[in-house]
């Protein structure tokens, strides 16, 4: 079992070393050799980063590098004795959590339907047209979760979202029903990232539709390339500014899909340190 404990949370870091056998006391150990905030806690000794993104300097020494996709956060845990002669081993612990910068979500965006002229009567009555376009919300989430010996464990989530207008409070209920005559009207997306601190900004590098649940399927329709829209009926609201990214198209169906079909939405994402870069807006 690892002699350390880290616990990398999306705005915390939290350490555990077993109280025995090394003998110190926890007002002798010191977080990155500063801080003498450990407590005990069920025969360990621990520790904990309460922000990652202080408005000052590293907490407690905390240190942060960018490996590109990859950001790193160290620290250690160092013991300290002013008395003449030292009894215990010494403890230098170091320990690292890393937190993955990019990540792709998908969304089944919309079933398109044909119906047979037999269900086209129902659907005259109830929806006044013969091909509706039935859209589903339930949201896909892309969840990283990295566990490493004391490098320690780390999840976070990001959603992908349709909502209900421009002002992107309300997630739309699945399932909603476009109609033929509203092909065109407005659809309103977004990625959000829960919990992740104030200084991680989400970017959308490239967004695209397909047929097919694949990400890289031969059939596609960009929506958003390079961070901006792919054409003049893509408007991107919100992007590289804060924890959410959202951005409105047009409802569109493909030509020549089966009877029966869905088009999935696909967006590829990432997390930027806004402390470090220039996050791209």
């Amino acid at each position: 079992s690892d002699v350390i404990l880290v616990y990398c949370y999306p705005k915390t870091i939290i350490t555990r070393i077993p109280e025995c056998p090394y003998g110190w006391e926890v007002n002798q150990l010191a977080l990155g050799g500063i801080c003498y905030n450990g407590i005990h806690d069920s025969g360990y000794y621990q520790f904990t980063i309460p922000d990652l993104s202080p408005k000052n300097k590293s907490y407690c020494g905390t240190q942060s590098e960018f490996k590109n996709p990859v950001y790193h956060f160290y620290n250690s845990i160092v013991s300290n004795d002013t008395s003449i002669i030292v009894k215990s081993q010494p403890v230098n612990y170091s320990f690292t959590c890393s937190y993955n910068a990019n990540y792709l979500v998908n969304q089944a965006a919309f079933d398109q339907r044909y119906a047979l002229f037999w269900d086209c009567v129902s659907l005259l009555l109830q929806h006044h047209a013969s091909l509706i376009l039935k859209f589903c919300s339930v949201p896909r989430v892309a969840t990283v979760h990295v566990k490493n010996g004391s490098s320690g464990s780390f999840e976070s989530q990001l959603s992908l979202n349709f909502y209900v207008n421009a002002k992107f409070s309300s997630i739309k209920e699945a399932p909603f029903i476009v109609e033929t005559s509203e092909i065109g009207s407005d659809i309103f997306a977004g990625v959000e990232a829960k919990g992740l601190s104030d200084r991680f900004k989400v970017v959308l590098n490239n967004c695209w539709a397909t047929p097919s649940s694949e990400y890289f399927y031969q059939i596609h329709w960009p929506l958003i390339t390079k961070g901006c829209a792919s054409d003049s009926s893509i408007l991107v609201h919100e992007n590289g500014k804060t924890n959410r990214a959202t951005f409105q198209f047009n409802a569109f169906r493909f030509r020549n899909i089966p009877k029966l079909s869905k088009v999935w939405l696909h967006c590829e994402t990432h997390v930027c340190d806004s402390e470090k870069f220039s996050c791209p807006v």
